[in-house]
């Protein structure tokens, strides 16, 4: 907010509580307005409002500041800069440039500094695609730029603008030159590629759609057995250490989505340290060139103040919409809700508000739905008639890993696919450790008739097998616990075998590998249906006689356990030779047994 449009009337300080600020004379100040505290000009916002009186949250330290000192007012809620110059901008929770602020500043940010959040130097080349004298509304593309090699930044005309375009500019032009001017009933109105948005009201759109089609992750437990679709929304708890932020990283790589939005909402610096410097570097297999030509990064450290927390996943979800605007598909990626909880948690013990379940306001809930209920696959504004989706992944870092938390409780009434990490498997070392007994996907029976008819005829039938194998074994574990593998039956220690498989050769990922890193759609299926096809197989033996030992040691097994290797171009053909060479194999084992008899 520049100095030169902060409001005349100010307020007074009279308490400062850590990032809470109470000032009075503030009886002109509108709820969530963005007010400059102390002659140090610290942005904050306001949250309570009794009488006169105003409780604000304040992004930045307060050390040094105390009673007395002036409030002053600039009558804007807080909100987000929309523009070219998005993509591949590193921001902290109110949306300032860290770039920016490095090379003016050094390593730590000024308390007050005041830099414009998007670059009102840079000069586009900005193209017409309305026509003059025509009729365009809210959501209309009036142009586009070329903002990265990866992305088209569509212009599109204001909300609440409605009338007929008199003129457009067509050439070079910065975010704060006007590109078109629209004749509406209340005058001319001149619109800049530069458009403005409070964070806290979502962006309007013509209608929710149904999501129908997975966003493909590339991850095989989750596209397999937990798909999301596009447009969905899911949950990622875990406790420490099970691999929560890795899955989000692969996720944000891999996902079927044209635009990622990642929030470091409260997490560990060295954790968006490692994402700052991977995201440039990490090849984009989408568009051939880096992954950052696509991204938007918002970084707010634990370190930082705790209030920016609150409005870093605002702008994120902000951000997402204005390309969901656009008809761009946009992945959102909060790491995690339960920091940003924490966040909502110390304001409103400041506030004195009443306490509920374990401290958390008796609001979290309802304040975490109103997150997550901005996703979704959207019918756009405008005439063209597009559709945009925003698909959000939260993650939840529940105290212990103790799920029935309210954070966790809270998110898990709200989303569709539960993720669930178990420590178990962390500490196994079987990444991603998503627990194939407690998770889930509610998106599943909506896009099984899509995997059916992309994919293979017979994908959720193998799912469904696949999963009720996953459950026998659980239960013949318990009786193995007590009696041992060998009281039973060949055909029960043959569902373990299999079990085994899935879960090392098929459910088994690892992120760092560069061709295990990434599974289509195609290959999943593929090493799904090798590993039940030899099940199948191996069942008909044992009724047939043959012997358990020689079935479970079949050599194509160990060709099998490596096609998560196999690279995509190569893959079908070799699938195609490891389903003759089992068969081939099975046969001769039929014949071996008989020669024998």
């Amino acid at each position: 907010m520049s100095k030169k449009n902060l409001n005349e009337k100010v307020g007074i300080i009279s308490k400062v509580s850590g990032p809470l600020v109470v000032a009075k004379n503030m009886k002109d100040v509108q709820m969530y307005d963005v007010v400059r505290v102390s002659e140090k000009k610290l942005i904050g916002e306001v949250i309570e409002l009794r009488g006169d009186m105003a409780s604000i949250q304040v992004y930045e330290e307060t050390a040094g500041i105390g009673p007395g000192e002036p409030v002053y007012f600039t009558n804007e809620p807080l909100s987000v800069e929309l523009a070219p110059g998005l993509i591949e901008g590193i921001f902290d929770g109110i949306q300032r440039p860290l770039k920016l602020i490095y090379d003016s500043s050094g390593d730590r940010i000024p308390l007050g500094i005041d830099v414009p959040k998007l670059d009102r130097s840079k000069v586009w080349d900005f193209k017409p695609l309305a026509k003059v004298k025509s009729h365009v509304e809210s959501g209309d593309f009036l142009g586009e730029v070329e903002e990265t090699t990866a992305v088209m930044h569509k212009v599109m005309v204001p909300q609440g603008v409605s009338g007929k375009l008199s003129w457009i500019h067509s050439g070079k032009a910065t975010i704060i030159d006007v590109i078109a001017k629209i004749e509406t009933e209340q005058g001319l109105v001149e619109v800049k590629m530069l458009q403005t948005w409070p964070v806290r009201r979502g962006r309007p759109y013509a209608r929710k759609l149904a999501p129908e089609a997975p966003m493909v992750t590339g991850q095989r437990v989750i596209d397999t057995l937990f798909p999301i679709a596009i447009g969905g929304i899911a949950a990622i708890p875990g406790p420490f250490g099970s691999g929560k932020t890795v899955v989000q990283h692969q996720l944000a790589k891999w996902a079927d989505a044209d635009i990622i939005v990642y929030v470091g909402c409260g997490e560990r610096g060295n954790e968006m340290t490692d994402v700052l410097n991977e995201f440039p570097e990490l090849h984009d297999p989408k568009t051939g060139q880096t992954l950052m030509k696509r991204t938007v990064l918002i970084a707010n450290t634990s370190n930082m103040p705790v209030a920016a927390r609150e409005a870093s996943i605002y702008t994120g979800i902000t951000i997402a919409e204005y390309y969901r605007d656009m008809g761009y598909r946009v992945a959102i990626m909060a790491d995690s809700t339960s920091r940003w909880a924490e966040a909502l948690r110390e304001m409103s013990g400041r506030l004195e508000e009443m306490p509920g379940e374990e401290g958390y306001p008796a609001y979290l809930s309802s304040r975490l739905a109103e997150f997550y209920e901005r996703a979704g696959l959207v019918k756009c504004l405008g005439q063209e008639g597009r559709t945009g989706a925003i698909s959000a992944i939260g993650a939840v870092s529940p105290p212990g890993g103790d799920t029935s938390e309210p954070v966790s409780q809270g998110t898990l009434r709200i989303v569709k696919v539960f993720w669930g990490l178990s420590a178990q498997l962390a500490y196994s070392r079987h990444f991603p450790a998503i627990d194939w007994l407690k998770s889930y996907s509610l998106y599943e029976d909506a896009l099984n008739e899509y995997f059916d008819t992309e994919v293979k005829k017979d994908w959720s039938e193998q799912v469904k097998e696949t999963k009720q194998i996953l459950q026998e074994e659980a239960q013949l574990q318990e009786i193995v616990r007590l009696v041992g593998v060998d009281s039973l039956e060949f055909q029960d220690r043959l569902t373990l075998e299999c079990a085994r498989s899935i879960r090392e050769d098929f459910l088994h990922q690892i992120a760092f590998h560069e061709i295990d890193t990434y599974t289509s759609l195609n290959k999943q299926y593929g090493m799904l249906k090798a590993i039940l096809t030899w099940y199948h197989l191996a069942k008909k033996g044992l009724q047939e006689n043959l012997s358990f030992y020689k079935l479970t040691e079949m050599e194509v097994l160990e060709r099998i356990g490596r096609m998560k290797y196999l690279k995509e171009e190569h893959f079908d053909e070799e699938y195609q030779q490891i389903m003759k060479a089992l068969d081939q194999e099975y046969q001769d084992l039929q014949r071996g047994d008989e020669f024998d008899a």
